[in-house]
């Protein structure tokens, strides 16, 4: 077993381990670490605890300290700096006339070097750019072009729920998210409704996803024929899945009405896979096949 904290460098970041040795480091202190970009500036999320060796990726480096207050005015300070490094990037992208959009920048904790996040449609040749940048802050330059998703995580904003997205609040990575869990919930296919601020498919598809496909295996299908505890035969008319309720279109007395029964006072043998009927049409289902091939969940914020 491995003793190691969690911790995070940026809002909804990803989690990295760390050794943290000897050192009294609680939930919410901040630290100083050493990662792949260098020296950097951390809030620790998660308490010291220990976990099996074969879930630490090896070397798992230590810290290096507990930030001072010389170490928290100092990531204040390249806050600040960031400020002014996104003002001068964009004002040397429109002196070079490129077809990008500048997200954020950002500085590591020891000014080794300024990253910059941007977004573009295609690739850029901005080598100019980085030596015009270079020569303006004398230090290692990055430029790092990200997707929208990264783009939302970072801006943030406010979903069609009405609450801050989920990516820019508590959100470390991005989920895998397919048109078949909009179908398994029963949404409407209509690309505006099941969009995120970002243009991809929302993330919050996947979490209701395995309720619903557990919910959903003990339902007949629309369509279906069934055959009521009370020894009535009918069609299926509609599902209420979260209720576990269905509509059967029955006979009674010559005349055809419609009960609802739960699942457990029916019997029914389900003859094909569930078959979700959605009114959608063929652009929209075009559409949205498009949003999810050019969904990459892959995200190229935190690469430490």
């Amino acid at each position: 077993m491995t003793k190691v904290i969690g911790v995070r460098f940026r809002t909804a970041g990803k989690i990295y381990y760390f050794d943290p040795g000897k050192l009294a480091v609680k939930r919410n202190d901040h630290v100083i670490v050493e990662t792949a970009r260098g020296i950097e500036y951390g809030t620790v999320v998660c308490d010291p605890k220990e976990v099996e060796d074969d879930k630490v990726i090896q070397p798992l480096k230590a810290v290096l300290r507990v930030a001072t207050q010389k170490d928290d005015e100092q990531e204040a300070a390249n806050k600040l700096k960031e400020k002014d490094a996104y003002k001068i990037c964009l004002e040397k992208i429109r002196k070079h006339d490129l077809q990008m959009k500048l997200i954020d920048a950002e500085y590591t904790f020891d000014n080794n070097k300024v990253l910059f996040y941007f977004t573009a449609d295609g690739r850029i040749d901005f080598r100019e750019l980085v030596k015009d940048l270079a020569s303006v802050f004398k230090t290692r330059i990055e430029l790092r072009q990200i997707g929208v998703r990264d783009e939302t995580k970072i801006v943030g904003g406010i979903g069609i729920c009405g609450r801050p997205l989920c990516c820019h609040t508590h959100l470390s990575e991005f989920v895998p998210v397919s048109i078949k869990m909009a179908k398994e919930q029963n949404l409407s296919l209509n690309p505006t409704k099941i969009s995120g601020v970002c243009g991809r498919l929302m993330c919050c598809l996947k979490n209701e996803e395995e309720t619903y496909e557990e919910l959903n295996r003990r339902l007949p299908n629309v369509g279906d024929f069934v055959t009521t505890e009370d020894g009535l035969k009918g069609e299926v008319h509609s599902v209420n899945v979260l209720r576990q309720l269905v509509k059967v279109i029955v006979d009674v007395d010559d005349e055809k009405e419609i009960q609802e029964y739960k699942v457990d006072q029916l019997r029914f043998k389900r003859k094909h896979n569930k078959n979700h009927k959605v009114d959608v049409s063929d652009a929209e289902l075009k559409e949205l096949e498009k949003l999810e091939k050019q969904d990459s969940n892959k995200s190229k914020l935190d690469d430490n």
